[in-house]
């Protein structure tokens, strides 16, 4: 399913039996069944806020609001809605679970806390706590509920993806870096990395 529905899906997750995806190329955010039928778009098909970017994955010259090639959304406890807005945007939105706009926050940039190139994949915890994946900047970034920054992890490549086992462990999903492989990181809720997996099949713990 999904034809004509979806475009250029990306970022997926699912709970209680409801999928969240991103659509970057048309810039909205959808919920849907397991079976397919459409229960919610956040956004307008086809229209891209104005961050002045141009090509997907480059530092765009200003943050904007959503949308313009978003990568995931995901729900928090709360019942709100998370949305990493990276591709040619560099913010986080939160949303309301009906779809209203509560607020955003990041900036394009390599150095500050907030400051993001190219947001690609979040999770919120049971606590609230937002987790993003600043992927070229090599880093996750922690912040609050509320978007208050508390942390940032830079023991980190290119973070693709971030999700939580059952064990209240991260995993991440990390791509290539100069000659370094990709791999895969455990880590704890403080960001140390308790173990590590990459493609050239090395390891440590």
């Amino acid at each position: 399913w999904g034809i004509n529905a979806i475009t250029a899906p990306h970022g997926i997750f699912i709970e209680d039996d409801i999928i969240y995806v991103t659509d970057r190329a048309d810039s909205v955010a959808l919920k849907f069944t397991l079976d397919g039928k459409a229960l919610q778009v956040i956004g307008r098909r086809g229209v891209h806020s104005n961050t002045g970017g141009e090509t997907p994955g480059e530092l765009v010259p200003r943050a904007a609001g959503p949308f313009n090639y978003p990568s995931e959304m995901v729900p928090s406890p709360s019942g709100d809605l998370y949305v990493s807005d990276g591709y040619r945007n560099a913010r986080v939105h939160r949303f309301t679970a009906d779809g209203e706009l509560k607020q955003s926050w990041g900036q394009p940039g390599k150095t500050e806390p907030g400051h993001f190139h190219l947001p690609h994949s979040l999770l919120v915890d049971d606590d609230s706590t937002v987790f993003v994946c600043d992927r070229e900047n090599h880093r996750i970034q922690v912040f609050d509920g509320d978007g208050e920054f508390q942390s940032i992890w830079t023991d980190i490549q290119r973070p693709m993806d971030i999700s939580e086992g059952k064990d209240g462990l991260l995993y991440v999903s990390e791509g290539s870096r100069d000659d370094s492989p990709s791999r895969f990181s455990i880590l704890d809720k403080q960001g140390t990395v308790l173990g590590r997996f990459d493609a050239r099949g090395g390891h440590g713990s």
